[in-house]
């Protein structure tokens, strides 16, 4: 039996984001992400109500403006926290854990596109997970790559982007991300 790209998509294999079935997918999450980023922030209660069913996130909070072009390969855990401007590409499945704040304009991505310039042009690309644990920071700008895991309460420096996995309790930043040591100054 021949694979629907979507079915491709799921299971981590080369598969065309050109597909029509895909594209109506995408549909469904723009019209979520868009009532979401134009409702009244009062209104909004922590985040839209269509982009809520299709997250099935029912504490977290999501400012806006946010953006994923699917949405169902998003979990987000207990009371995680997205800051304005985050975007996140969930071709395959982004998990963030319990407690989790994410800063300004984090992005996240999935895909990886076909080296072969003809293959990219085609729309040719594989899609690989992202693991977040929980309580985990992510300063603003940060940005993580495909198939990046990320450990229970580990920090990510603003505008750093991780290219590796980062272990529990880790402190990584930079360009690529490497663990850093930082000396405690506040006071309990």
């Amino acid at each position: 039996m021949v694979k629907s790209e979507r079915e491709k998509m799921a299971a981590g294999e080369w598969y065309s984001c050109l597909d029509p079935e895909l594209d109506a997918l995408r549909k469904v999450a723009q019209s979520a992400v868009h009532e979401h980023n134009l409702m009244h922030p009062g209104a909004r209660d922590g985040m839209g109500p269509s982009l809520r069913e299709l997250l099935n996130a029912p504490t977290a909070i999501v400012e806006a403006p946010f953006y994923c072009p699917y949405g169902f390969n998003i979990a987000l855990g207990d009371d995680t926290f997205l800051n304005a401007g985050c975007t996140i590409l969930d071709s395959a499945p982004v998990t963030i854990g319990d407690q989790c704040q994410l800063g300004p304009n984090v992005q996240i991505y999935c895909a990886e596109h076909h080296q072969d310039p003809d293959k990219r042009t085609a729309g040719l690309e594989i899609a690989l997970p992202v693991t977040i644990g929980n309580q985990v920071w992510i300063g603003g700008a940060a940005v993580i790559l495909p198939g990046v895991t990320i450990g229970d309460r580990a920090i990510v420096g603003a505008g750093s982007v991780v290219t590796k996995n980062v272990a529990a309790n880790t402190i990584v930043a930079g360009n690529p991300a490497k663990p850093i040591h930082r000396s405690r100054t506040t006071k309990s």
